[in-house]
């Protein structure tokens, strides 16, 4: 288990507008946590490192932007209205629900009742709605909300979740590999790719979780990053073997710690059904050792199951004429909510300067969502002032995410750039009225040097550029 505690992390999140909890002026929503001005920078830092490493770097890669929304066949073809489901279990003293298989069964931590669950039921955790004006009387009936609770503690042995055969029925994706299956053909017919190729989307997931936890690693709402990599059958390892090593890499480009890292493979009884060999990788989070991601050789499933549902071919026809077959997949998946969460364990960092305690995250330059803080020593001459604007503002039209900062005195300054990873502080005093130089402070070692200005704009933007 990491040494940081989540707590730490919760209150850097909020108190430096990374990640607050959503709807918190009206309470909050459990599961749901909104994204302020730094944590929308580092979430984007996170997307675009990403889309470049594994898909605007190669010549292989497609990427696709599905709708949220799919035909409800969709899912249950895949199997997701009928097996997509957590086991549930009902506290019968308070009547607060849990995760059977995430909680100790022989008391209730809400109310301390022994012995006092349901049996575990299954739960389905697609959220669904109506799509349309009207949706064959949905949202047209009036129920006793009393009555209906009643009646679905009652009814143990069904799904907790109501299943509906109307038309208008719809749901918000749980994930977003469908929305890549559902369109191989499109992306063959249009770009008619060699094999191997791959198919790549970045996008919202929603899943109703039965007891959302721990931060952001499980909630209701997520991002997701995934590849569909569709490769010849009988080159599967060798293409697997290759993920694993382009994984590694990626790890190692957005700064996680080697020894927070354990890869584990999934035994045959525990994978998923349509898997013949998963990798999960494991982090070291403050909750303790928890998957980070995963990889997993797929064979032809999805594809396959495509086809017998919609009687639509979902064969390659190789461009040398060979036999036609439906390509088998590896898929890396990434969750962007657990990787910021690894990113902000494994960077978070506390040491003593002056014989005070300093906290600062250890972000790489291209992660962090500020690259420099810049600022007058003092604000009240206005030569420092002019200066000070004029050297933000040349600074920021080569690297855009710089920000000005004329609050508090210098040392507070500094340890609130150090607290959201900002890799330099940028002071303009009394010296630079004489020779235009600056004070560069270096996050990581406080060191300080002095520059010309126009040299410091160079130094940084040669950062921006090549620095991972």
């Amino acid at each position: 288990m990491s040494d940081i505690k989540l707590d730490d992390l919760v209150s850097l999140a909020k108190r430096r507008g990374f990640i607050f909890p959503g709807s918190s002026v009206y309470g909050g929503l459990s599961g749901m946590w909104d994204y302020g001005p730094l944590g929308v920078k580092l979430k984007d830092n996170l997307v675009q490192m990403w889309k470049d490493f594994f898909v605007s770097s190669r010549d292989d890669m497609f990427m696709v932007d599905a709708a949220i929304i799919m035909n409800k066949k969709v899912w249950q073809a895949s199997g997701h209205v009928d097996t997509f489901n957590d086991p549930l279990v009902e506290c019968k003293k308070c009547h607060n629900r849990f995760r059977a298989d995430k909680v100790d069964l022989s008391y209730c931590a809400v109310c301390g009742e022994k012995n006092s669950f349901t049996d575990s039921r299954n739960f389905n955790l697609m959220f669904s709605t109506s799509i349309g004006p009207v949706g064959d009387g949905v949202g047209e009936v009036t129920v006793d909300r009393k009555l209906l609770e009643k009646k679905l503690r009652e009814t143990e042995d069904e799904l907790i979740n109501l299943k509906s055969d109307n038309e208008s029925q719809v749901y918000l994706r749980p994930e977003t590999a469908q929305g890549i299956f559902t369109n191989f053909k499109n992306v063959i017919d249009s770009f008619y790719p060699d094999i191997p190729f791959g198919i790549a989307q970045h996008g919202k997931a929603f899943r109703n979780e039965i007891s959302p936890r721990d931060f952001i690693f499980r909630s209701r709402e997520f991002e997701q990053l995934e590849i569909e990599y569709f490769v010849k059958p009988e080159n599967w390892q060798e293409k697997f073997d290759m993920w694993v090593g382009l994984i590694r890499q990626w790890f190692e480009i957005i700064g996680l710690k080697k020894d927070m890292i354990t890869e584990k493979e999934i035994d045959e009884k525990e994978r998923a059904h349509y898997s013949k060999k998963t990798i999960d990788f494991e982090f070291d989070f403050p909750i303790g050792k928890e998957e980070l991601m995963g990889l997993a050789y797929r064979t032809d499933f999805d594809l396959k199951n495509i086809e017998n549902h919609s009687k639509k071919s979902m064969e390659y026809k190789p461009k040398d004429g060979s036999s036609s077959y439906i390509p088998h997949v590896i898929e890396p998946s990434f969750g962007v909510e657990r990787f910021i969460l690894a990113v902000l364990s494994s960077s978070y960092k506390t040491d003593t300067i002056n014989g005070e305690t300093r906290v600062f995250l250890d972000l790489p330059f291209k992660l962090a969502p500020l690259k420099a803080i810049v600022g007058p020593l003092v604000k009240n001459k206005k030569e420092i002032m002019d200066l000070s604007l004029k050297v933000f503002k040349e600074l920021k039209s080569i690297v855009p995410d710089i920000m000005w900062d004329e609050n508090s005195n210098i040392g507070k300054r500094y340890r609130r750039a150090d607290e959201v990873g900002t890799p330099f502080c940028i002071t303009i005093d009394f010296q630079s009225l004489d020779d235009d130089s600056v004070t560069i402070r270096h996050r990581n070692t406080t060191e300080q040097s002095r520059m010309n200005y126009k040299e410091a704009a160079e130094y940084i933007k040669k950062q921006y550029l090549n620095v991972n």
